[in-house]
């Protein structure tokens, strides 16, 4: 396992970090009246980075056997991988063809403090089909041949960074005080309120063809 190849997945999982479902889910669990808001927001996380492990280890797990049993395994783990992020980027592309409502980010009744593990299951599991880059350091890992026991190290350290920015939230939250809180309600009505997302020509074309590339990187592999 080389340096380049750990930062390589180090940029994938940052990348993978930016989810605004899960970013926007912990800002709302500290600006809404809970009673115990940061301790709610950690249970969260928790149920986060359990999901993101547990399927990561699954996949590496199953492309790795499928690896070592037939020379497509790899390949198929390539071409899933990459077939995804093309996917992603089409449907991006045909939404931004048309304005679109989006709902708002909102918490149920029952969040507390021992139900926002299933919570954070729940809203990070929903968003994994679109984590394209967490397959392609799967796929990395399998095509390294690095031992299972380091490529599942690998995979914890990567559910860590995966979870940083809402335990960074969650920093500023617990010892900010009331100006931070209000920056946080900024920033989950920046990305989890409810809002029009207008339409963009360019948007659609660029998503487009960036969609055509990875599909045809996918269909070569």
């Amino acid at each position: 396992m080389t340096t380049a190849m750990i930062a390589g997945i180090a940029g994938l999982a940052l990348l993978d970090a930016l989810n605004p479902a899960t970013i926007a889910g912990i800002a709302l669990i500290l600006v809404a009246p809970l009673r115990r808001p940061v301790l709610t927001g950690v249970a969260f996380v928790i149920g986060a980075y359990s999901v993101v492990v547990l399927v990561g280890i699954a996949v590496y797990v199953g492309a790795d056997a499928a690896a070592a049993v037939v020379s497509a395994g790899l390949g198929w783990l390539r071409s899933i991988a990459f077939g995804l992020a093309a996917v992603a980027l089409a449907v991006s592309a045909v939404r931004r063809l048309r304005d679109r409502d989006r709902g708002a980010v909102t918490l149920p009744p029952w969040v507390g403090p021992w139900t926002a593990v299933p919570l954070g299951v729940l809203v990070t599991g929903a968003d994994l089909p679109n984590a394209f880059p967490y397959l392609i350091a799967i796929e990395r890992l399998v095509a390294a041949e690095v031992t299972r026991a380091s490529g599942i190290v690998v995979l914890l350290a990567y559910g860590i960074v995966y979870c940083l920015p809402c335990m960074l939230l969650l920093l500023v939250g617990a010892f900010g005080g009331g100006r931070v809180r209000n920056r946080l309600r900024r920033v989950y009505d920046r990305i989890g309120r409810a809002r029009t997302v207008r339409r963009s020509i360019p948007a659609a074309v660029l998503l487009s063809a960036a969609a055509i590339g990875v599909a045809s990187f996918a269909a070569s592999g």
